[in-house]
């Protein structure tokens, strides 16, 4: 069985900003959301709460799919 990761927020923190400091992007922040319901009328944490960090498989994208600028060009 895996080790369940937890992250403590600091006073302040937001579901994206955890997402950030976790993953680097933002974007994230909903694969946080739906490992810790119990927490999701939080929209700007206190210090000190847990939060399930839930593991990410990072997806490759099909650069034909991507803006030219987002290109491995």
């Amino acid at each position: 069985m895996a080790k369940v990761k937890v992250y403590r927020t600091v006073s302040g923190d937001t579901w994206d900003l955890i997402a950030f400091k976790i993953y680097g992007s933002e974007g994230y922040f909903h694969d946080l959301i739906r490992s810790n319901l119990r927490l999701i009328d939080i929209a700007i944490f206190e210090a000190n709460i847990p939060v399930i960090i839930p593991e990410i498989s990072e997806e490759v994208e099909d650069d034909e799919n991507l803006p030219p600028w987002k290109r491995g060009e």
